[in-house]
C-alpha cells in the first residue's frame, strides 16, 4: 500500500502550494486546474479506495471507528488548540461562529455541511470524509456496501439534479450543528458500546446524507464529493472482481458535468474547462499510482505519505503566522520570496514530522490496542 502514502504525500504538497503561492509567489500558482481541488480529490480517491475496504477487512464496526477516532482527533484537537492561541495574535476566521454550534460542528467534524468555517481553512474536507465514513458504516451494517458503483453514480446523478435547483443551504442557522453534534456524539456511544448499534448506524448515515443535501455550503459539490469517493471504492471493487468499470466511467462523466448547470457555480476552479481538467490529472495520477503499485515508491514520498495529516492540518495556520510576521511578502524581491518559501516548508515538514512522532503515531498505536483489547465481543 506504499502507493497510496505516495498519493497522500502528492496531494498534500499540492494543497500546500495551492495556498502558498497566492501569499509568497503569486506567479507559480495555475489558472488552467486547481491545485488544490487536485490535492483534495486524490486524497479523496485514496479514502474511497482504501476506507470501505479497512472496514470489511475488520469485520467490526468497534475495531473501525476506534481505528479512525485516534487516527483523526489527537493531531486535530491538537490544531484546534494550536489555532486558538494563534488567535491572540491572529483573529479566528469570521467562518467559525462564536457560539455552541462551533463547538458542536468542531467535535462532528460535519463542518462544512452545517456550514460552519473550520479554525483551520483545510479542516472542511474532513466533513466529507466523516459523512463517508458515516455513510459506509450504515451500509456495511444493510448489507449492501458493495454496490458501490451504483452509490457512485447516484451521488453523481444527485449533483447534477440538485445544482440546478439549490442556490443556498435549505436547512439555516446554527441548530443543524448544535443538533446533529449531539446526535454524533451519541451515535458514536452506541457504535462503539454495541447498545442499539443498527439503529445508530442508519440514523447516523441518513443524517450525513441529509446535512450534505439540506445544509452543506454547497449541496451539489458535497453530492460530487461522494461521488468521488465511491468511485475510489468501485476501483477496488473492480480490482477484487466484484464489480465492472462501467460504473466508475459513468460516476466520473457525472462528476465532470456536474457544474455546468449548476446554480452555484461562479467559482473559476469549477468552470467547464478548469473543473474538468483538474479531475482529469487527479484520477491520472491515482491511475498512474496504481500501475505501478508493484514498484518501490520513492523514500520521500512515502515518508511525506506519512505524515501528509500533520502537513494537512497545520500548513494553513503556520503560513497565516507567516504572513503576520513578515507582512505582505508579494512585494519583495524575487530570492527573498524563494528563500522565505523554502523556510516555510521545510519548518513544516519539521513540525509535522514532529506532530507525527510525538502525536499521531502514539495516538494510533494506542488505538490499535484498544482496538485489540475491545474490539470483537
Amino acid at each position: 500500500m506504499a502507493w497510496l502514502d505516495a498519493l497522500r504525500g502528492l496531494g498534500a504538497l499540492a494543497v500546500v502550494a495551492e495556498h502558498m503561492f497566492p501569499w509568497i509567489l503569486p506567479g507559480l500558482r495555475p489558472y488552467w486546474f486547481n491545485l488544490g481541488m487536485y490535492g483534495v480529490l486524490v486524497f479523496f480517491l485514496v479514502s474511497g479506495y482504501i476506507i470501505p475496504a479497512s472496514l470489511e477487512s475488520r469485520g467490526d464496526i468497534r475495531l473501525f471507528w476506534i481505528s479512525r477516532i485516534f487516527r483523526l482527533y489527537p493531531l486535530y484537537l491538537l490544531v484546534i488548540v494550536i489555532a486558538l492561541v494563534i488567535a491572540i495574535w491572529i483573529p479566528v476566521r469570521p467562518q467559525v461562529p462564536r457560539d455552541l454550534s462551533g463547538v458542536a460542528a468542531h467535535l462532528s467534524m460535519l463542518l462544512d455541511v452545517v456550514h460552519v468555517g473550520g479554525l483551520a481553512d483545510p479542516m472542511w474536507t474532513l466533513s466529507y470524509e466523516m459523512v463517508f465514513y458515516l455513510l459506509v458504516t450504515a451500509l456495511f451494517v444493510k448489507g449492501v456496501h458493495r454496490a458501490s458503483g451504483q452509490i457512485a453514480i447516484a451521488f453523481g446523478v444527485v449533483a447534477v439534479a440538485v445544482g440546478m435547483v439549490v442556490d443556498a443551504p435549505l436547512l439555516g442557522g446554527p441548530w443543524p450543528a448544535v443538533v446533529s453534534g449531539a446526535a454524533f456524539v451519541i451515535g458514536m456511544y452506541c457504535l462503539l458500546s454495541g447498545n442499539f448499534r443498527t439503529t445508530a448506524a442508519y440514523t447516523l448515515g441518513a443524517m450525513g446524507i441529509g446535512l450534505l443535501l439540506l445544509s452543506g455550503y454547497v449541496p451539489w459539490f458535497g453530492a460530487a464529493i461522494l461521488a468521488v469517493m465511491f468511485t475510489g471504492t468501485a476501483v477496488y471493487r473492480w480490482e477484487q472482481g466484484t464489480g465492472s468499470l462501467w460504473p466508475v466511467l459513468a460516476a466520473a462523466a457525472l462528476v465532470a458535468v456536474s457544474p455546468v448547470w449548476s446554480i452555484q457555480a461562479g467559482w473559476w476552479w469549477v468552470q467547464p474547462d478548469v473543473w474538468i481538467t483538474t479531475l482529469a490529472l487527479a484520477a491520472a495520477t491515482f491511475v498512474a499510482a496504481r500501475a505501478l503499485r508493484h514498484r518501490r515508491m520513492p523514500g520521500v514520498l512515502a515518508w511525506l505519505g506519512l505524515i501528509s495529516y500533520s502537513i494537512y492540518l497545520l500548513h494553513h495556520p503556520l503560513l497565516r503566522l507567516l504572513h503576520e510576521i513578515a507582512g505582505d511578502m508579494r512585494g519583495l524581491p524575487l530570492p527573498a520570496r524563494i528563500a522565505l518559501a523554502t523556510g516555510y516548508l521545510a519548518v513544516l515538514l519539521a513540525l509535522s514530522w514532529v506532530t507525527y512522532t510525538l502525536v499521531e503515531g502514539p495516538a494510533q498505536r494506542l488505538g490499535r490496542r484498544l482496538a485489540k483489547r475491545y474490539g470483537r465481543g
